[in-house]
């Protein structure tokens, strides 16, 4: 009954801060700027580490120690997708005052679905103990792949199924209709370019879930700790993107670092029945090896003319 408690306390107060974000300080559309973005990232990220306070005094320092494990992993493999909705925005010449609404509402998708993935994987985990395996299996693969494949490879939107569906029975508008997903012309509901963002956007997480969902199952078996870690690094995500839209192609190594953690996370659960490694030692191989790839980034950065252009944002 306590842990029911504690699950609507914490969806009840997300469902609050969601509000206040979307109602009170965005009721306007509005370009982001960087200090605005840096500002909301630090409150995130500030509101996660006291969340991982209350976590420690709850339940433990193993669990607490598991948290933060999980959220630094999640925000890590976050930023790399963030690579992706640059590239989705550039796509579809989304206009930047629209591109806030657009994450608000991919990421409130992007919640429900990972909630049904991790209460469906932790349930499976517990049934079947041979899924670990095949979990750590993937996870070294897509570790292994992603240091092979380039983000701009990923971005196929005339090959997604939900968008050619959506084409194809939905009546849309040629322009954005003042950051509308859906208006009415003439009586009949006409979709705005702006909903194909909107499913892209869900559609790709999707893509997103199957890397970092496994990588938390990793991490600790406890539901409440695997989704609260997700939700909190969800939940900076687009404060995060505003704040680093600008020069994440400098960190041109993170993709590898990502891409290494995936590997270790991967072997170290396919390891898992023989040795166990205490979660203060997988912290710091995670947190070190993200140091490394930032540090390499900023001290041998890409030559100029291989550097991507900057996203165009010119939707009318």
């Amino acid at each position: 009954m306590n842990d029911i408690f504690f699950w609507v306390i914490f969806n009840a107060f997300i469902l609050l801060l969601l509000g206040l974000d979307l109602f009170v300080f965005h009721r306007k559309e509005h370009v982001v700027k960087i200090k605005e973005a840096l500002l909301w990232s630090g409150f995130w990220i500030m509101l996660a580490l006291l969340f991982n306070v209350g976590i420690y005094y709850w339940k433990g320092s193993g669990p607490a120690m598991e948290f933060l494990t999980a959220y630094l992993i999640e925000k890590s493999l976050s930023v790399d997708n963030l690579f992706v909705f640059i590239l989705i925005f550039s796509f579809f010449k989304v206009p930047q005052q629209y591109q806030h609404k657009i994450l608000f509402w991919g990421i409130i998708g992007a919640l429900v679905l990972r909630g049904i993935f991790i209460l469906v994987g932790v349930a499976l985990i517990a049934k079947f103990h041979f899924i670990i395996y095949i979990l750590g299996a993937f996870l070294v693969y897509t570790g292994i792949k992603m240091a092979f494949t380039k983000s701009d490879d990923e971005l196929h939107p005339e090959q997604n199924p939900l968008i050619v569906w959506a084409s194809q029975k939905l009546r849309f508008t040629k322009t954005a209709v003042g950051g509308k997903f859906f208006t009415r012309i003439d009586g009949k509901l006409h979709a705005t370019p702006l909903f194909l963002v909107l499913i892209m956007v869900e559609s790709t997480d999707v893509v997103f879930a199957a890397d970092s969902i496994p990588a938390i199952l990793a991490i600790s078996k406890d539901p409440f700790i695997v989704y609260t870690s997700n939700v909190f690094a969800l939940l900076g995500l687009r404060a995060l993107y505003f704040a680093l839209a600008g020069i994440m192609q400098l960190f041109h190594y993170l993709h590898y670092g990502l891409s290494l953690i995936l590997v270790f996370i991967g072997a170290k659960l396919l390891l898992s029945d023989i040795y166990h490694m205490d979660m203060r030692y997988a912290l710091l191989v995670v947190a070190g090896i993200l140091t490394v790839s930032i540090v390499a980034s900023l001290l041998f950065p890409k030559k100029e003319n291989e550097l991507p252009p900057p996203p165009d944002t010119n939707m009318s």
